[in-house]
C-alpha cells in the first residue's frame, strides 16, 4: 500500500464515519495472501477491544452484543493491522486466521461466485 498516513487511535477514530447506529463495516483480509475472508460491523468499543486483545471483535447486529470471532469455534482472527478507507466509512482489518473464517466451515464467507 502506498501513501500510508499513520495516526494515533483517537485521531483515527475521529475520521471514522460511523452510521446512525454507531457502526462501520469492517472487511477482514488474510494478511498472508490478501484473500477477503468476511465482513462484519464494528463500533468504537469493538475496535478498542480488538486492539487490546489482538483478536478481531465485532458488534453483532442480530444479537446486540460484542463477539470475538472464534470464541466458540476456536477459529480466531489475530489482528495484524487496520486501515480506514478514504471516505472513512469502511475499515480494512488485516489478520491471521486460525481455521476457517465462515460459520459454514469454509475459509471465506465470500464463496458464492457469480457466473456471467
Amino acid at each position: 500500500m502506498s501513501e500510508i498516513v499513520k495516526m494515533n487511535l483517537e485521531d483515527w477514530l475521529t475520521n471514522v464515519k460511523f452510521d446512525d447506529k454507531g457502526l462501520v463495516a469492517a472487511v477482514i483480509q488474510d494478511v498472508k495472501d490478501n484473500a477477503v475472508l468476511m465482513l462484519g460491523y464494528m463500533n468504537k468499543e469493538s475496535i478498542r477491544m480488538t486492539l487490546e486483545k489482538k483478536k478481531v471483535t465485532f458488534w453483532s447486529r442480530s444479537r446486540q452484543e460484542y463477539w470475538t470471532k472464534g470464541e466458540t469455534s476456536g477459529n480466531y482472527l489475530e489482528l495484524v493491522d487496520m486501515y480506514l478507507d478514504c471516505d472513512g466509512d469502511a475499515i480494512l482489518v488485516r489478520a491471521v486466521p486460525y481455521g476457517p473464517t465462515c460459520h459454514t466451515n469454509k475459509r471465506s464467507c465470500f464463496s458464492w461466485h457469480l457466473e456471467e
